[in-house]
């Protein structure tokens, strides 16, 4: 009987040559599950996975970053762009490159977006104790710092002998290829054990297809969901995320055009129809449009598809105020789908429409209805214009009139993406989506700095798509270094910077809870503490030149137009640099039309503290759970 064929390899060499080889497949389309390698090299994988990267001959590109948060957002861009079918991976050293990772992996986590993180660890054999950035632990010998990465990782595990590898590593590649469980997933890795040699089994090389099927609802739920939707007068769709990942959007406009049913948007669902769709009315909750929280306070059923319900989009259970309101969740996560007590519809979201337009076939809601909501939706868009509009070319924009001059130069195949800041709540609220991936907003974790990376990834992932990365000051200031990667790698996006000489959404925030906008300027601090003097001599724009980034400067609403269109054809990265205007008198976006519970002092001695306090026990009065 012949001998099983083998094959001598280090652990870091099978890792790669195994990742190559594994695929996702839905609807008969394959895709390659880990594209590629992100990668800063120190001494816990310089010698490991850099050295079997160099090997590989390409078999597993790489890509070089400069901040190891940075690399996991622009994993997670590319992960979210194809549909979570295919992710990439990143490598970093032992110590602060490995925690640096945490709040990369949290973000993929929060948002169910895959990506693999192989850090390096401290050696397995332990020849000398401590290493260098090695965390001593007198209590338990086991734990390095990459036990930080546990509670943001879906699948965590530390490889300590070359042949739990494989066991590892195929359950790392189920984790990451699942829909319900996806997420950050991390293999640690000893940095002895990553050069470790061993006989693998060439079954472990081979190519392996994971099929992410479509799974139909159960025929009871379908029917107990159909039968609540015929029996009410005042049903309102939320589309959240999980409509993109599925491809759902056919299936979703299909349904809404059966049943005249309005569909509001989640940050992550927004562009789940476009927007001149007769039935869909925005973003809904804190961020939303009046006409969707208006049907939202007013719905008898609500009907959410791919959606958590955070409480942004619940408006901190504040939103769903009518008596009697019930709940249909269509999820492939039975954990989500029962959320507010929801009558649950576990199944594919594409599946699940489906299923439900074709069992309501025949059933429309009433005119009158949909008559009003209609006219609601063109009221809005009236305010959008409002917002979007400069009657003067000649002056300073404000935020919103930025947005109406990027929405006059794209077209359906462009990307823009914001994560952070007072710019999300704006584009949920004014934004026209096109396209299906258009609108790209990561606020599941909302997280500064995500937005350059996470172009880089997007543009890879989609190359002949325009891609704008929309960033304030602040934004900015937190993560501006992957412009360097994006010049070293060819990657051609856009960012946009607007400058507000501060923290706008915190200022605001601040300024509603009674905090007085206290430290949330960008200016130099004045005599009497508070930081009210004039803004920093901070020029952001010389800053992304610096970086390499071919940079125009904006100072008017005309030149801002020219700017962007400009930008919009170059062959290489560009920033449009823009002051914006922040007075009063300008035009800006609708205020929040819902309420988000951020808890103010219940004592307090400056009257701003005293007055919010009291606007917040009227606000939380009318919190509610779903039972």
């Amino acid at each position: 009987m012949n001998a099983p064929t083998t094959r001598r390899l280090t652990v870091a060499q099978a890792l790669v040559e195994f990742l190559a080889h594994q695929y996702t497949e839905r609807d008969g389309r394959r895709h390659r599950l880990i594209s590629a390698c992100w990668g800063i090299f120190g001494h816990g994988n310089v010698a490991g996975i850099g050295q079997a990267l160099l090997e590989s001959g390409g078999a597993l590109p790489y890509l070089q970053g400069r901040n190891e948060q940075a690399m996991v957002h622009a994993a997670v861009g590319y992960a979210r762009q194809c549909d979570r079918l295919s992710a990439q991976a990143v490598t970093t050293s032992i110590g602060p490159g490995a925690t640096n990772l945490v709040t990369g992996a949290a973000l993929a986590t929060v948002n169910r977006l895959p990506v693999l993180l192989l850090p390096g660890d401290v050696f397995a054999t332990r020849p000398a104790d401590p290493v260098l950035q090695q965390l001593e632990v007198p209590s338990a010998g086991d734990v390095s710092v990459n036990d930080a990465l546990r509670p943001v990782s879906r699948y965590f595990d530390r490889v300590t002998r070359p042949e739990a590898l494989i066991p590892a590593a195929l359950q790392a590649v189920r984790v990451l290829a699942d829909p319900v469980e996806t997420g950050a997933v991390t293999l640690a890795l000893p940095q002895d054990v990553q050069a470790e040699a061993y006989d693998w089994p060439e079954e472990f090389f081979a190519d392996r297809v994971w099929r992410v099927t479509r799974p139909a609802p159960d025929a009871g739920a379908l029917a107990e969901a159909v039968h609540a939707i015929r029996g009410a007068r005042r049903p309102l769709l939320i589309a959240g995320g999980g409509v993109h990942h599925s491809e759902a959007e056919d299936a979703l406009r299909a349904f809404a055009d059966a049943t005249g049913i309005p569909v509001a948007s989640t940050q992550a669902g927004k562009g789940s129809l476009r927007h001149d769709h007769p039935a869909d009315v925005g973003g809904i909750g804190h961020t939303g449009t009046a006409t969707a929280d208006a049907l939202a306070r007013e719905a008898d059923l609500v009907i959410g598809v791919g959606t958590r319900y955070t409480d942004f989009t619940t408006a901190s259970s504040t939103l769903f105020a009518a008596p009697g309101v019930r709940f249909v969740n269509l999820n492939i996560a039975p954990f989500d789908a029962h959320k507010l007590g929801a009558a649950s519809l576990v199944a594919d979201a594409r599946a699940g429409l489906e299923a439900l337009t074709g069992a309501l076939s025949g059933h429309r809601v009433a005119a009158a209805y949909e008559a009003g909501y209609r006219a609601a939706k063109e009221e809005w868009e009236r305010r959008v214009d409002a917002a979007y509009g400069a009657e003067d070319d000649s002056v300073r924009p404000s935020q919103t009139q930025v947005l109406g001059a990027l929405d006059g130069v794209v077209d359906d195949t462009d990307v823009i993406i914001n994560a952070a800041g007072s710019l999300p709540g704006d584009l949920h609220k004014l934004w026209r989506a096109r396209s299906r991936r258009q609108y790209h907003l990561e606020y599941g974790y909302s997280c500064m700095g995500y937005e350059i990376p996470a172009a880089i990834g997007v543009r890879l992932a989609a190359p002949d798509r325009p891609v704008w990365a929309l960033v304030g000051d602040g934004t900015y200031l937190m993560n501006p270094t992957e412009i360097v990667t994006a010049v070293q790698e060819g990657v051609n996006i856009t960012v946009v910077i607007l400058q507000n000489h501060g923290y706008a959404s915190i200022g605001g925030l601040s300024e509603a809870t009674g905090g007085e906008r206290f430290g949330t300027a960008y200016r130099f601090r004045a005599a009497d503490g508070t930081y009210t003097g004039a803004p920093l001599p901070v020029d952001l724009a010389a800053n992304a030149a610096s970086l390499g980034m071919d940079v125009l400067r904006a100072a008017t609403v005309g030149e801002l137009r020219a700017a962007l269109v400009k930008a919009r054809g170059a062959n290489r990265p560009t920033c449009v640099y823009v002051e914006t205007e922040t007075a009063d008198t300008v035009p800006g976006a609708p205020d929040a039309q819902a309420w988000w519970d951020v808890p103010v002092a219940e004592t307090a001695t400056r009257p701003a503290a005293v007055a919010a306090r009291e606007a917040y026990d009227r606000y939380s009065a009318g919190r509610r759970r779903h039972l």
